[in-house]
């Protein structure tokens, strides 16, 4: 019997290394998880979908180069829709009925995320937008989510604020398209839980180049702040515009600011600017033991190294939604769209750029108002805001 044991584990230990073999051979024969992404990489939305595109593929190179997920690779597929929504909508059905993906990013736009929400959802092919109207997310549906924060806080902080400086009488402009008219109705539905009375609201096209015009109607009104709400390069105007025409009152800006080239568009003009923004426009600012500090910063320099262009919010939208997907997908255990789908519904303290998500049946966005952080222009650059 002893004379035979040797041979026995002999025999176990080629069965064991055969076998161990064999699944590394089948983890590296295994196809990629096919991830589409939807994002306007050109056209006026291109400040947004740009940083988005390089930097989903940044992420996705960066977890092929550590061994893909759970050994599968990403193969990541990105689709241009130029900002329009009826591209969207055609390349999102190309990339559920013929790639096959288990989910798509972006769009980078409110409008975008709008229509083609209910196609991923009769598709239940998971949708994480980088797009931020809370409509998106609001009422709720089982494969749809977000990664930028609530318009509804940002609502919020922009009031809380503005009657913290004894502002009352406010004047609002927002651009005409998605994003715009979504806060647009969040201003108008929270002003009076702060004591503040919206006494004009305008829109203008998303095209605009100047809005001296709209300003216009504002100071006949004596308001005592402005609110601009939009995505669209012409915000940068307003604090120009507003000096141009001697409308001397505070400039509250929504967090789709938070890209500095809107800062230098306006020059010296729009220096003491107040807008909610997430934490990674001020990265190094933050206390070493913040739970965010190391993601930004490892982000950030990744970000500029790789691209030689200053990171902003927009592309961590993206890099939070591959993120969020990456997650979902090692705590299933799987590439299974209802079994990821589940997963990225329960994870809790993610930390990301946006903020720490925390997901539930209930809130498919995860972020609360402490993911903002009030920001301000000082000397043409982002810094936080202190009283």
């Amino acid at each position: 019997m002893n004379t035979g044991t040797p041979g026995i584990l002999r025999v176990a230990l080629a069965m064991g290394l055969s076998m161990g073999i064999a699944h590394s051979a089948s983890a590296a024969d295994a196809p990629p998880i096919r991830v589409g992404a939807v994002f306007s990489v050109t056209g006026p939305a291109s400040f947004l979908g740009a940083p988005e595109a390089k930097t989903a593929e940044m992420f996705v190179q960066k977890i092929n180069d550590a061994g893909g997920i759970n050994g599968r690779k990403i193969q990541l597929i990105i689709k241009d829709t130029g900002g329009k929504p009826e591209s969207a909508i055609s390349m999102t059905k190309q990339l559920i009925e013929e790639e096959k993906v288990l989910a798509i990013i972006g769009p980078s736009t409110s409008g975008e995320t709008m229509a083609i929400k209910n196609i991923c959802q009769e598709g239940e092919t998971i949708l994480l937008s980088c797009a931020a109207a809370e409509t998106i997310v609001n009422p709720v549906a089982s494969y749809v989510f977000k990664t930028p924060q609530k318009d509804s806080d940002a609502a919020r902080w922009i009031y809380k604020t503005m009657k913290e400086k004894g502002l009352n009488k406010v004047g609002v402009i927002t651009s005409n398209d998605g994003f715009g008219m979504a806060g647009k109705a969040q201003l108008e539905k929270l002003a009076g839980d702060f004591g503040i009375t919206v006494v004009i609201s305008e829109a203008y096209d998303k095209q605009e180049t100047d809005l001296t015009g709209v300003l216009t109607k504002l100071k006949g009104r004596q308001v005592q702040g402005v609110i601009n709400w939009s995505i669209v390069p012409a915000q940068g105007l307003v604090a120009k515009n507003m000096k141009q025409i001697g409308l001397d009152v505070p400039l509250f800006q929504s967090h789709g600011f938070g890209n500095i080239k809107y800062a230098q568009a306006s020059g010296e003009a729009a220096n003491g600017t107040l807008f909610p923004a997430g934490r990674l426009l001020v990265a190094d600012t933050l206390p070493d033991k913040h739970p965010q500090k190391k993601v930004l910063m490892t982000y950030k320099k990744d970000y500029e190294g790789k691209y030689k262009e200053d990171a902003s919010t927009f592309g961590g939208h993206a890099y939070d939604a591959m993120l969020l997907l990456t997650e979902a997908v090692k705590k299933a255990g799987s590439a299974d769209h209802k079994k990821v789908r589940d997963a990225l519904e329960t994870l809790k303290d993610v930390v990301g750029t946006a903020g720490v998500f925390k997901m539930s049946a209930e809130d498919h966005n995860g972020l609360g108002m402490d993911a903002f952080e009030l920001l301000t222009i000082k000397d043409g650059k982002f810094a936080t805001y202190r009283k």
